[in-house]
């Protein structure tokens, strides 16, 4: 170990650090004299240093004890690393094209090493606020949800396994709570965090904290987070956690990882398009009026939740003598795993389309929102924006389960145009 307590860093703490592991410096070839340090983290919550040598790069990710964007005020446990570290291991092992590969991790310092994605990767909110098509994106961020979350589930482990696992994440309990606070909380009463585009949807915003059906779903959906540890989730799985070029895509940050529903994960990555494609009009202009990339990213959510469904499936079918959660002596005929197959999958829909619409109320009236609004300059045009993105979510928060498949969510969006 280099050093035997936290120290945050900085350049010079990183150069120390980095000679006296040779996990890293040997990334390096150990020619450390002509190397570049970057510090990129725009994030909440983290330090993040790219580090470029000429024969070599990596990313040096650290966890402070306080939220970054709040301060020391925010107190936040350094003990997140290693559930990061622990997850993108566990995800990279089932999903190895599509998680950064750990090369280092210390505890004490909460610091972790991995793969530098250098440019042209991207951030993918930034691709979509700038209207950048990505081919392949519903086919690789399906094959990563479906094979983290098959793998990680009942359909595939024995209890024995499963609980223990859960045990390890249950250690995640902090950040946990950070996300039951402002996913599941905030956006239902007054608290001092939530802002939103005042004065013009003042009313929107008293409207979600009256609204007695919204919040009998919410603790539903609340319920659902705290209690179902059906994975191991991603937790935070939204479009700034996914970096991409035209034909890689790659998913980074599960800090929040624990065991918890499938549908939080689902949910949220779709629910960041929808609001994605909100955002559109808001930055379409004389020269492009962004119809055909809105239509694009409803392609995305359509294909990527209908190929998560098929290669889910697959993967069950595959492995259907595996697991504790369905054992074959019981569930032995074709007829009858695929009667179990359909109604696990519809009721995955509805709580991804509940979990989804619950993360995209929270990034219009709660405490962080995304660069997809933000970046409208002007306040009125960004508050319609965000008003129709709000009427979908509460529609799909109340109505989830009367939609029987995708197809159906893309009208309800489309009607809210």
């Amino acid at each position: 170990m280099a050093f035997s307590e936290f120290r945050p860093l900085d350049e010079k703490v990183l150069i120390e650090y980095i000679k006296a592991t040779p996990s890293l410096s040997s990334k390096l070839n150990n020619k450390l004299d002509n190397i570049t340090i970057k510090e990129v983290g725009d994030g909440n919550l983290n330090f993040v240093f790219i580090v470029v040598g000429s024969t070599g790069s990596f990313v040096i990710k650290q966890a402070l004890p306080y939220i970054r964007c709040i301060g020391e005020s925010w107190p936040m446990t350094k003990e997140r690393a290693y559930f990061e570290a622990l997850a993108l291991r566990e995800h990279g092992g089932l999903s190895p094209d599509h998680v950064p590969e750990v090369y280092h991790f210390d505890r004490t310092m909460s610091l972790i090493g991995m793969r530098y994605l250098e440019p042209p990767h991207i951030i993918l909110r930034k691709g979509l606020i700038a209207g950048i098509e990505y081919p392949l994106l519903a086919d690789h961020m399906s094959d990563y949800i479906a094979r983290t979350l098959f793998f990680t589930s009942l359909l595939y482990r024995n209890t024995t396994d499963h609980k223990r696992a859960v045990a390890e994440f249950c250690g995640n309990v902090e950040l946990c709570r950070l996300t039951e606070q402002v996913v599941f909380s905030d956006p239902y009463k007054i608290s001092q965090y939530n802002h939103w585009t005042s004065p013009y949807l003042d009313s929107d915003a008293e409207a979600i904290r009256e609204d007695n059906a919204l919040k009998l779903e919410v603790a539903e959906l609340k319920s659902l987070f705290c209690e179902r540890a059906q994975a191991l989730i991603h937790g935070d799985l939204h479009t700034g956690s996914v970096m991409v070029t035209h034909d890689s895509t790659q998913v980074i940050d599960p800090e929040f990882a624990f065991y918890g529903p499938m549908g939080f994960d689902i949910g949220a990555f779709l629910g960041n398009l929808i609001l994605a494609f909100f955002a559109q009009d808001g930055h379409a202009d004389e020269q492009n009026d962004r119809k055909a990339y809105k239509d694009w990213i409803l392609r995305t959510i359509e294909n990527t939740w209908n190929l998560f469904d098929r290669k889910f499936v697959a993967l069950w079918d595959t492995n259907k003598d595996s697991g504790d959660a369905y054992l074959p002596a019981i569930y032995n005929n074709p007829g009858l795993l695929q009667l179990v197959q359909k109604k696990f999958i519809k009721d995955l829909l509805h709580d991804s389309l509940g979990f989804g619409a619950a993360k995209m109320i929270r990034r219009i009236v709660g405490v962080a929102h995304v660069e997809d609004f933000e970046s409208i300059a002007n306040a009125s045009k960004r508050a319609g924006c965000e008003r129709r993105a709000l009427e979908v979510a509460k529609l799909l928060l109340k109505e989830r389960r009367k939609f029987q498949g995708i197809a159906e969510v893309i009208s309800a969006i489309q009607q809210v145009q």
